[in-house]
């Protein structure tokens, strides 16, 4: 494994983190996991040299982060980081240009669910705790900035971040432009390579931490969909992948498969294209299987993209704009 200093906070993280949305199941989640397979899983991620741990309070209502406190309770000489999320109060994802601050994050709900991830995970203190949905048209608002001031001054939380709505990288410059946000979480994959445009620099200039998430495009960039994929009943993905999302996802993957080079897996060349921007300091796919973290953290070996492959995956870049099911 493979590390990265993780913007102006300082910590060691290794570039593959874990992403925990999978293992938390639950009302509109990822089916299908089970609990003694994803502790399997998660704790071979240790074993392999994972120290990145991103959860919410959403996923499975606090069962992922009850899951990470098992993971730290087991672990507890190692040096890992927990990043989490408060849910938006009025439970819209993603936020929208009408949704209001004391509608999302008023002061008391954030400490109520500062307090509440505190519980499920077992310590006393969060590495990172982000807003999980965000509109910029809050990083003026006196009311956010106060909340912000009184999570960093109550010694709950060391840093403070956001979670960008998908394909929304632009929704974030203002609420940077503060000082008070250490690390974005943003979409960034082969498709999605929008955040390269303003977001990514500017987290550089001001020493912002970058963390990648959807590496896979929720599934796509497997290489394992096809036109007539379907999911659980309950399952997340089954209102994303509606017919015309579906069909184009695997329109695009397909066509990305034929310059897959000899010898590499599509979602190999999914995460090393992720890291081979230096501007990123974890990406975060969803491992619920320990095939899953075995695969994936074996593309942390620092091998870097030949200049060929990485101009032809510049051609993948597709632009899409949030639409109803784009939640």
């Amino acid at each position: 494994m493979h590390y990265r200093t993780f913007g102006r906070l300082g910590w060691n993280v290794s570039e593959i983190g874990y992403g925990m949305w999978g293992v938390g199941a639950g009302p509109g989640g990822w089916q299908g996991a089970d609990d003694e397979t994803s502790l399997e899983a998660l704790q071979l991620s240790v074993d392999l040299g994972c120290n990145a741990f991103d959860t919410a309070w959403i996923y499975g209502r606090g069962h992922s982060e009850v899951l990470l406190g098992r993971l730290l309770k087991e672990n507890a000489a190692a040096d890992l980081k927990v990043f989490t999320k408060i849910p938006p109060k009025d439970r819209n994802f993603p936020s929208t240009r009408e949704s209001e601050l004391d509608d999302v994050f008023p002061y008391d709900h954030v400490m109520e669910y500062t307090e509440n991830s505190l519980e499920n995970l077992g310590v006393s203190r969060i590495d990172l705790m982000q807003f999980h949905v965000w509109e910029d048209a809050w990083a003026a608002d006196e009311r956010w900035l106060a909340t912000v001031d009184a999570l960093k001054s109550s010694g709950l939380v060391d840093g403070i971040g956001i979670s960008i709505n998908r394909w929304e990288p632009w929704n974030a410059i203002a609420a940077l432009r503060t000082g008070l946000v250490d690390s974005v979480q943003v979409i960034y994959n082969v498709f999605d390579q929008a955040p390269e445009d303003e977001l990514l620099p500017l987290c550089r200039e001001l020493d912002v931490a970058v963390i990648a998430r959807v590496p896979f495009d929720e599934g796509s960039l497997t290489g394992t969909l096809t036109k007539d994929t379907t999911w659980p009943e309950g399952d997340w993905r089954a209102s994303y992948f509606v017919p015309e999302n579906l069909r184009e996802s695997v329109d695009r993957a397909d066509a990305l498969k034929e310059i897959v080079p000899e010898g590499m897996t599509l979602p190999e060349l999914a995460l090393r294209f992720i890291l081979d921007n230096e501007e990123v300091d974890t990406v975060i796919p969803g491992m619920r299987r320990p095939a899953h973290v075995r695969a994936n953290i074996a593309a942390s070996d620092g091998t870097r993209l030949a200049d060929g492959l990485r101009t032809a995956l510049r051609t993948h870049r597709w632009d899409r704009e949030p639409t109803e099911w784009s939640q």
